[in-house]
């Protein structure tokens, strides 16, 4: 298995240059050059696996051996979900009205971005020891990114971590979750902006080619395409756990519900369905609705970032759906480039009308305000005396707007947090979430972080920050 570029500008990659890389060196975003394809036989086999097996057989699929041998994988995968509080790892809950939940929250920081990241960090802890070396990850969040990627490597020596936050717009829980952490490896900065205004510097900072090498430069925000590998099993088990057994060789249809905000996670689902997952995707978004006019007419245009209730999705600029396009256009990958280098400068393009009809056939989508999702809470509360987090509850209007209206099918919406995370909103639906003691106890914590203001040079904070941790580090 071998990787290439979006743009087309690297080819034949392996997957260590891959996991340390981000983006690729021509802008672009690393995807597997071939996507393996499973029969309805390997379909049914898999059926018997539990969550974790499925993680494994995938990551085995495009991680081949020579990279990490696969006794070392299965270890490696074994160690990054042992910290996971339920058996089950991502339980399936049947609710009322014909609501199905897939419950991904269960890890450490109450969220889905663990899954992915705890097996991340152990790829990397996996290769640096080998090589004696160390790197630097610099991190966007727009809320649960950030403490799921220092729980990954909080402590470990090879690696130093930067998280930009933007302060004041995630919630006081998520915020809390990244500052409290007071390790000598984590560097939290609290921005005065929108989670698309701090993905600027981080940007231009990989866009120097010589400081990434001299740094040893890297993300493990979605544009990594470890994050991406791993979350395809979510797509798998939310299909088993959804579709009853077939009684011949048709697999029925599933439709599963993806809270969308950088599209890292639908990536994964429209990866699933090439490998022969029998799925319809849906893109569920809030107000900041690129991704839903996409879908729906093409527009690929950016808008102003909109607070909402559901924060971590508050994204405008959504880069993982250049995978998607690269995915579905096929003959036309050339293209590719061109489109994505226009919407670098205009901040907006329109799709092709062949690749628009491709993404309208991968998935369907929709835009769910505030008031729709407080609606989903109160109803999923009072049908079952089960609490949904805000961007659980984008997934659940979908669904009750389908079933009300007589569209019943199979159908799965993806849980990404836990309702504990999101006191402020829960009150706002009149509600009162159980709090775990483990977010209880950070409102007693020691919290550490360094601000980035209106009017301060982001990127030459970030490069300062880096030099001095790295000259410290020859110093040690």
């Amino acid at each position: 298995m071998k990787y290439t570029s979006t743009r087309g500008g690297e080819t034949g990659v392996d997957f260590e240059k891959v996991l340390f890389s981000g983006f690729a060196a021509d802008g672009g975003l690393f995807m597997p050059e071939e996507i393996p394809k499973l029969d309805v036989q390997a379909l049914q086999t898999w059926r018997s696996l539990s969550y974790k097996e499925l993680v494994q057989e995938i990551c085995s699929m495009f991680i081949p051996p020579e990279s990490v041998p696969r006794k070392d994988l299965d270890d490696l995968i074994d160690k990054a979900l042992v910290r996971f509080r339920h058996k089950d790892i991502v339980p399936f809950r049947r609710l009322e009205s014909g609501l199905n939940v897939l419950e991904m929250w269960h890890g450490v920081t109450h969220a889905f971005k663990d899954l992915a990241m705890s097996c991340v960090g152990q790829f990397l802890n996996y290769f640096l020891q080998k090589k004696k070396t160390h790197v630097n990850i610099v991190v966007g969040t727009s809320g649960d990114t950030g403490s799921a990627a220092i729980e990954a490597v909080r402590g470990i020596k090879n690696i130093d971590i930067i998280v930009l936050l933007p302060q004041g717009r995630c919630t006081k829980v998520q915020e809390l979750q990244m500052t409290t952490v007071i390790e000598d490896n984590v560097h939290v900065f609290a921005v005065d902006g929108t989670s698309d205004e701090l993905d600027v510097p981080i940007k231009k900072l990989f866009a120097d080619a010589a400081f990434v090498k001299k740094h040893n430069l890297m993300s493990t925000n979605s544009v990594n395409w470890a994050r991406v590998l791993v979350q395809i099993a979510h797509f798998f088990y939310a299909y088993y756990q959804s579709a009853p057994s077939p009684a011949g060789e048709t697999l029925p249809l599933v439709e599963i519900v993806v809270p969308t905000g950088g599209a890292g996670n639908i990536t994964a689902g429209c990866i699933a369905q090439k490998m022969g997952l029998p799925i319809r995707l849906v893109a569920a978004v809030n107000d900041n609705d690129i991704i839903h006019r996409t879908i729906q007419r093409g527009d690929f245009s950016l808008g102003d970032t909109a607070t909402t209730l559901a924060s971590a999705m508050d994204i405008q600029e959504p880069y993982n759906m250049e995978r998607i396009f690269w995915l579905l256009a096929e003959s036309e990958r050339a293209e590719i480039k061109k489109m994505m280098e226009e919407f670098s400068v205009k901040k907006r393009m329109k799709l092709p009308g062949q690749l628009h009809q491709k993404v309208i056939g991968a998935m369907a989508s929709c835009s769910v305000d505030d008031e729709s999702i407080l609606g989903a809470i109160r109803r999923c509360w009072e049908e079952n005396r089960y609490l949904l987090c805000p961007h659980s509850a984008v997934a659940a209007s979908y669904h009750y707007q389908q079933s009300d209206s007589g569209q019943n099918r199979l159908r799965c919406c993806l849980a990404p947090a836990s309702a504990a995370k999101f006191q402020d909103v829960i009150a706002r639906a009149n509600l009162t979430p159980e709090i775990p003691e483990e977010i209880q106890s950070l409102m007693e914590m020691e919290a550490r972080s360094t601000p980035m203001r209106k009017g301060d040079d982001w990127e030459r904070i970030l490069r300062d920050t880096i030099e001095a941790i790295d000259h410290r580090r020859q110093q040690c």
